[in-house]
């Protein structure tokens, strides 16, 4: 371990984020913090382009409460939802998902 002068042991990360960058970031880490979202988003790593009965018939929840939760993952950008007639198709939205990764990897 790497200490500075003092004895106090040397940072190992930057946190060089504010503003708009800053209030994304949080918002999607509390999005993807509650465990029915985080099992959301894994379903949709292998199931791209479900619907909303999809992810209710693997889920143990009502489809109101699965609704819920996918507004809230639309909201905070994990993911996007195409209308295809009656249903809309959920996946991932590739481009949040990188800038996520950038920023958590830029701050570790």
């Amino acid at each position: 371990m790497e200490l500075h002068l003092d004895g106090i042991p040397a940072s190992c990360c930057t946190l060089d984020i504010e503003g708009n960058e800053q209030k994304q970031l949080i918002k999607m880490l509390k999005a993807l913090g509650n465990p029915t979202r985080f099992e959301i988003v894994k379903f949709l790593v292998t199931h791209p382009g479900c619907i909303t009965g999809d992810i209710v018939d693997h889920l143990p929840i009502a489809q109101a409460t699965v609704s819920q939760h996918l507004k809230v993952l639309r909201d905070a950008g994990w993911i996007s939802g195409t209308v295809s007639g009656p249903a809309v198709n959920y996946c991932l939205h590739a481009e949040n998902i990188a800038w996520f990764r950038r920023k958590v990897g830029e701050i570790f």
